[in-house]
């Protein structure tokens, strides 16, 4: 495999599984449309092949986190409409226009410098979507209380006299729609729904988007006129009280490496940085070139293990910045270039992104994300006839 990608670490990215999750998910929705969430590089499996199998599944419409990942996506080739979900620079409104990007607004200085350089340009009008705060505390105009929605409300009005712009639709997101309870995310809706009957009132009848991954597994009468599913799209449960409920979801990634050196060492042996761990009795020693700088923590050191010849071997002493050592003592017939499972299945064994997390102390979203760092790309089984 080093062949491929120049390093002895690879992740594979199985789109047949990301193929059957987009499916999967469309099977659940009670609404026309799918925004494919792809931000920070499609969680880590690589945003426009993610895009490319969406768009196979009849996916037009695409979700980033930045203005960044939006021009990256545009250049690659990706068309349809792109929605970045963080708030972007006034001073780059010509970017957004120039790759026919929509943007989520809340700030009018943003929106005013938008709409002029629209028309200064003559270009079309951008498409935008309005951002509610209905409880996640992140952007958005709050509307909690009555007076919070009419001056959201009168800011709308504000928005949709500008002609350079077009208020397409209005979004939230949820803060807690992937726990058992449900009190503080009713609420959330409620504030939401609140705000667009009052907007309703007022002749404006924009598209309502808010279903987010736990809202399409849990939520169905907040799926409205569109979903932007994210982590589930790559196979992984929103939470633990979500896990292997509603959705039939398959992991997309595995990361994986070759044995780059192996030996037998006598007891009272230290192993890297700090000599935090010694050997008790003779034992082998395979090392990986895989490191914190690829994003296997650190903090993994001494309560992580992978997987060699279908058995769990632990990592010993501290992970270093590109390599960390496996006690592969219990695996019969070890040898060098042999494969190592370090997130993923390899025989009646996993380990699971769920499992890292666990171990970390974070959500497996980080996970996949942190193996984004520098970790080369392997894409394999595309779904039959893409690209006949």
């Amino acid at each position: 495999m080093y062949k491929e990608t120049l390093r002895q670490v690879w992740a594979e990215i199985d789109m047949s599984a990301f193929d059957h999750n987009v499916k999967e998910i469309k099977r659940q929705m009670e609404c026309p449309s799918m925004i494919g969430v792809i931000k920070a590089n499609g969680y880590g499996h690589g945003a426009t092949e993610c895009a490319k199998v969406l768009s196979y599944n009849g996916v037009d419409q695409f979700a980033v986190a930045t203005l960044e990942e939006a021009i990256s996506l545009r250049e690659d080739g990706i068309e349809g409409e792109i929605v970045i979900l963080g708030l972007t620079p006034a001073e780059c409104v010509d970017t957004v226009i120039e790759y026919d990007l929509t943007p989520v607004v809340m700030h009018y200085d943003y929106v005013k410098a938008l709409n002029d350089e629209v028309l200064a340009e003559g270009a079309d009008p951008v498409k935008c979507l309005f951002a509610l705060d209905t409880g996640m505390g992140r952007i958005g105009y709050r509307v909690f209380t009555e007076e919070e929605r009419n001056e959201a409300v009168e800011a709308y009005k504000l928005f949709s006299l500008l002609q350079g712009i077009v208020l397409e639709g209005v979004i939230t997101h949820f803060s807690t729609a992937d726990e058992e309870q449900r009190e503080y995310t009713g609420m959330q809706i409620a504030n939401y729904n609140a705000f667009m009957e009052k907007l309703n009132a007022e002749g404006f009848d924009p598209k309502k988007i808010c279903a987010n991954s736990a809202s399409i597994m849990v939520y169905p009468e907040i799926h409205f006129d569109a979903c932007r599913p994210g982590i589930i799209l790559y196979g992984l449960a929103p939470s633990g009280y979500l896990k292997g409920k509603v959705l039939d979801l398959k992991p997309v990634m595995t990361v994986k490496a070759e044995i780059v050196n192996l030996k037998t060492v006598p007891a009272g042996t230290s192993v890297s940085y700090g000599r935090k761990f010694t050997s008790d009795k003779e034992t082998k020693i395979a090392t990986i070139g895989l490191g914190y700088a690829d994003g296997y923590s650190r903090l993994n050191s001494g309560k992580i293990s992978v997987l060699c010849g279908g058995i769990k071997c632990p990592v010993v002493g501290n992970i270093c910045m590109d390599q960390c050592m496996v006690d592969v003592s219990e695996v019969p017939d070890v040898r060098l270039g042999d494969e190592i499972v370090i997130l993923g299945k390899q025989g009646d064994q996993e380990i699971s992104a769920d499992d890292l997390a666990a171990i970390n102390g974070t959500i497996n979203y980080e996970i996949t994300c942190c193996f984004d760092l520098r970790i080369p790309k392997v894409y394999i089984n595309y779904p039959a006839g893409m690209y006949e």
